[in-house]
């Protein structure tokens, strides 16, 4: 008799372990394919901007899905979905910030329209990416941001390496739990543990083991948000970015913690285009 599959609402969406466990399509899945790395929670071909998200460590891109809805109707929101979770969750998670910059600028080259202007949102690890990506962008051939908005990051001449990625998997799960940004479910349930830890590690891996190039400057605008109660950044860190460009400087701090954004997305947007949000 077979089994049947398990659901799960895993991060949003409704998985199954069958679907969990499933060899990824390798046409669908090969490493620059926007099909793969991008997704657009409401696809707005008339949009005259798009703004691309990057997530956090063990973040994905449903965790931009909310804000759809607050974004001007120019807007088209695409976020970007990092191998080894939700619809991706049997590819290997990327190992080095490098690679994983790599494939999604080169994803984006193709995967978004060079009609339109093009804006970069990072939180967290995102941030970092987000920095990595426009480089690349800007010193390729397509498009390239004409702003780089960065959250809950010390800027790259302030990046701090760690060691949460080697702790033991209790010592992981409550460090997760304290950041918070992770569904409380997928960390108290063992089995969604299981499925959703390997991946979150090797984003923890993967900064903490990033060493970004001091020298290198953005020469588009670049804007930070911050919580003014995150524990991770402090004002030198955002300061910081100022270093990591040519052009124009500006930061907002919000009240809150690393995750003050969940609290704050209207302003974060209305910030963003200088418009009230739909």
């Amino acid at each position: 008799m077979n089994r049947r599959p398990t659901a799960y609402l895993l991060d949003g969406v409704l998985m199954t372990t069958e679907s969990m466990t499933s060899t990824p399509n390798q046409g669908a899945n090969s490493a620059y394919s926007p099909a793969s790395w991008l997704r657009r929670v409401q696809p707005r071909p008339a949009a005259r901007t798009t703004l691309v998200c990057f997530p956090h460590a063990g973040g994905t891109a449903s965790f931009f899905a909310p804000w759809v809805k607050l974004l001007p109707p120019d807007v088209e929101l695409v976020a970007v979905q990092y191998p080894g979770r939700q619809d991706r969750l049997a590819e290997q998670p990327v190992a080095t910030m490098a690679e994983l910059a790599d494939a999604v600028s080169n994803a984006l080259r193709t995967g978004v329209r060079a009609d339109r202007e093009l804006v970069f949102f990072g939180h967290s690890m995102g941030a970092a990416l987000a920095w990595e990506t426009a480089l690349r962008m800007e010193a390729g051939s397509g498009p390239a941001p004409r702003q780089v908005f960065v959250s809950g990051r010390q800027g790259p001449s302030r990046h701090r390496t760690g060691t949460v990625h080697l702790l033991p998997e209790d010592a992981f799960t409550e460090e997760i739990s304290r950041l918070g940004g992770t569904e409380p479910q997928l960390l108290t349930n063992p089995d969604l543990r299981a499925l959703v830890l390997p991946a979150i590690r090797a984003d923890y891996r993967l900064i903490e083991t990033y060493e970004p190039d001091l020298t290198a400057r953005l020469r588009c605008p670049i804007s930070v948000f911050s919580g003014d109660q995150d524990p991770e950044v402090e004002p030198q860190d955002v300061e910081a970015w100022r270093e990591a460009g040519t052009g124009e400087f500006s930061a907002l701090v919000l009240p809150g913690d690393h995750f003050y954004l969940t609290e704050h997305t209207e302003r974060i947007i209305s910030s963003m285009f200088d418009a009230p949000a739909e």
